[in-house]
């Protein structure tokens, strides 16, 4: 299933000119705030002409929803110097700055017309077409009767839908427009410009969430697998704690699905109990709660009790099988959190020294050219500084790989950086033997952040090796009891971690990935008892529920008949329904006996292109390679990416938190904009802003050309 379309609406359609075009666009993930934004791409949109556009949900504020009274034209006789600098349109409505393009009615008095040129272009009046006479004559303006016409509608609500989605993916509330320095430039540019209130924005908001959100609760019916959760959770600026649930599956052509259901706030005391509770009521909410097979949490004693409670409400209906498990991302950040808590001191040393360097174009160049000199490893600016484990790793490697550079450099800028960041001996040494620990570990998560599809059992492969690197590191002589008393404690999580997550769900998660099978299953895993459990939940529940036509129930000419049926007959039925059961069981064995596929395998296109030999293993392959190793993407977790999202989580106020986030999650996932089952076609909008931007353009380039 593919979110991108959405669901079936009317398509906005816009016609006439529209504003200058965004820095943002409907089709990347890119966006920039109004500071990271040119002047151009943003201030001239107020002083372009914009012709009326039906987004069908009313005027701007200007308009009120009513249609613009009538008025009588006026015909002005004008004798002013003004306008000499203005040329009259070829159809005798407007008159137009020869300096900058701007065009004005016919009936604009010469005053406005004065003030536009004191204000856009002082020293106008020496600027080649010279006004003969200091002292402006008075104006005289001569009414004259004329035909009674309609002035056109002006409506702006397609600039405030631009802003609508700039809020959206820059992950700004709708208070960012109420600020004043934002209102008057638009003023300053165009007084006709009039930006909604921040009370119709939230409205706005509100609207399209629902509208977005009735579209997945309609397309999550049409889901015919099983479906896996994952829960993440966070607490604003404002103390309020909060709840995101991200609903997976794979759908029947092997194409991974992923969609944020909902973003809830959990009230206090925001203990499992409550958890628990707003949980049922999003899978109530999408009708999902029969449906769901695993969960994977963040981890935290709270969640873990909710997602206990989860799984004693499903037995207890007897709506199928449920599980949870933690977050193997979390996990191992934490281990490797322990490993680096004694030289947590010198990587904030070498930190400082980073961001020095990242801030001085001088600094960066200097330390390339230095680095290339000494022979080290070469860098590119910026480098990373963040505080996840990406960022405290190159701290370490900054130091591996290229201490005499970062040395030198901090001599020769003593003054700027400071010899403060000079490391010891002693510190450089315990960065190395910390660095050659840990690299295990950076290989292992850069493996998981580039992964296309994690699954169960490559993760639980991986943290097989980090046992083992730990265990490693106990019997080396020559590391420091420091080193190994941490790797104590990062041996107990990772244990931990495996009696968490070892049950007869994750096995059957794991032997199903085709790279794994049986042959490099974790070692906790690796059990009998298992393997017949898995024969008998693949025989009871994926048999014949998937293929009606091979069940023995009766046919439509039996019913005809009065649902007769002989004795031979049922007995012929019970040797197929043995028959049936071997065959399944033989799939399963047939499967299991082959060799494994090679790492880098594509574990959804190698069933795909084997579902025709496994029909009734690749039902159950679909349900359990949509379970989830880790509660959140591992990048987000490892990466500086996490630190932006935590930004944008925190600063966001109460109001606006559901519906904002959930809309750009929604938006980047490929769906479409929507409100009120109108979908706003933003392709179009664009493409006119684009088209009004080069005719602005080209215009102030002619008259800049006339001028000359």
């Amino acid at each position: 299933m593919n979110f991108g379309a959405g669901a079936a609406a009317a398509t906005v359609t816009v016609t006439g000119k529209t504003v200058a075009q965004m820095e943002w666009g409907a089709n990347n993930n890119t966006f920039k705030t109004f500071k990271d934004i040119e002047p151009k791409s943003v201030m001239d949109l107020a002083v372009i002409p914009i012709d009326p556009v039906d987004i069908g949900l009313g005027s701007s504020d200007k308009g009120h929803g009513h249609p613009i009274s009538t008025i009588k034209p006026r015909k002005k006789t004008m004798t002013s110097v003004y306008l000499k600098f203005f040329e009259t349109a070829p159809d005798g409505k407007s008159r137009r700055c020869k300096f900058c393009g701007q065009s004005y009615s016919i009936a604009t008095a010469t005053g406005n017309l004065g003030r536009h040129l004191s204000n856009r272009h002082p020293g106008y009046d020496k600027s080649g077409e010279v006004a003969t006479n200091s002292t402006l004559p008075p104006v005289t303006v001569v009414k004259k009767p004329q035909s009674q016409g309609k002035t056109s509608q002006v409506d702006y609500d397609h600039l405030n839908w631009l802003l609508v989605k700039w809020l959206v993916l820059a992950s700004l509330p709708p208070s960012t427009l109420e600020e004043k320095w934002l209102a008057n430039s638009y003023k300053f540019l165009n007084p006709a410009i009039q930006l909604w209130p921040a009370d119709k924005y939230k409205t706005v908001f509100h609207d399209v969430f629902r509208s977005m959100q009735e579209d997945i609760r309609a397309s999550l019916v049409h889901v015919s697998s099983k479906v896996s959760i994952t829960l993440d959770f966070w607490t604003s600026y404002e103390q309020i704690s909060y709840m995101s649930v991200t609903c997976q599956w794979i759908d029947e052509y092997w194409t991974f699905q992923k969609v944020l259901l909902d973003i809830c706030h959990i009230p206090y005391p925001c203990g499992g109990a409550e958890i628990y509770h707003s949980l049922v009521k999003i899978l109530e909410m999408y009708n999902i709660e029969n449906r769901v097979l695993s969960c994977t949490h963040d981890n935290s004693q709270n969640a873990i009790h909710a997602c206990h409670r989860l799984k004693e409400s499903l037995d207890s209906k007897k709506m199928g099988s449920f599980c949870f498990i933690p977050c193997a991302a979390r996990t191992l950040n934490l281990i490797i959190e322990d490993g680096l808590r004694t030289v947590k001191p010198i990587i904030s040393k070498i930190r400082e020294f980073v961001l020095g360097l990242n801030a001085s174009a001088e600094l960066s160049d200097e330390f390339s050219r230095l680095a290339i000199a000494c022979q080290e490893t070469s860098w590119k600016p910026p480098l990373d500084s963040s505080t996840r484990w990406s960022g405290n790793y190159q701290m370490l490697d900054i130091v591996r790989k290229a201490g005499k550079s970062m040395d030198a450099l901090i001599r020769k800028y003593d003054n700027t950086l400071g010899s403060r960041l000079l490391l010891t001996p002693a510190e450089k040494n315990a960065a190395s033997i910390v660095h050659d620990h840990l690299e295990p570990f950076y290989k292992t998560t850069n493996n998981m952040c580039m992964n296309k599809v994690l699954t169960i059992g490559l993760i639980l492969f991986f943290m097989d090796h980090i046992s083992e690197t730990i265990a490693a590191c106990r019997e080396v002589r020559h590391y420091p009891d420091w080193l190994k008393n941490s790797a104590e404690e990062m041996a107990k999580k990772a244990r931990n971690f495996n009696n968490q997550v070892c049950n007869i769900f994750t096995y059957m998660s794991a032997i199903l990935d085709p790279r794994i099978k049986g042959e490099l299953i974790a070692e906790s895993l690796n059990s009998e008892n298992f393997l017949e459990e898995a024969r008998n939940h693949f025989i009871r529940n994926y048999s014949t529920s998937h293929f009606p036509s091979m069940t023995g129930g009766y046919g439509a000419q039996e019913i005809e008949d009065g649902g007769s049926v002989s004795f031979a007959e049922e007995i012929a039925r019970k040797k197929r329904r043995a028959s049936m059961s071997n065959s399944v069981t033989d799939e399963l064995t047939q499967y299991l006996s082959e060799p494994p596929a090679p790492i880098p395998t594509d574990v959804l296109d190698w069933w795909k292109g084997n579902s025709a030999r496994y029909p009734r293993l690749s039902v159950m392959a679909r349900d359990f390679l949509a379970i989830q190793p880790t509660s959140l993407a591992a990048e987000e977790i490892f990466c500086g990416k996490g630190d932006e999202i935590d930004k944008q989580r925190l600063c966001m106020p109460h109001d606006s938190t559901q519906a904002l986030l959930c809309i750009r999650s929604w938006i980047l996932a490929g769906m479409r904009l929507k409100v009120k089952s109108t979908e706003i076609d933003y392709e179009r909008l664009m493409e006119l802003a684009a088209s009004a931007a080069t005719t602005a353009d080209n215009t102030t380039s002619a008259s800049d050309k006339k001028q000359k």
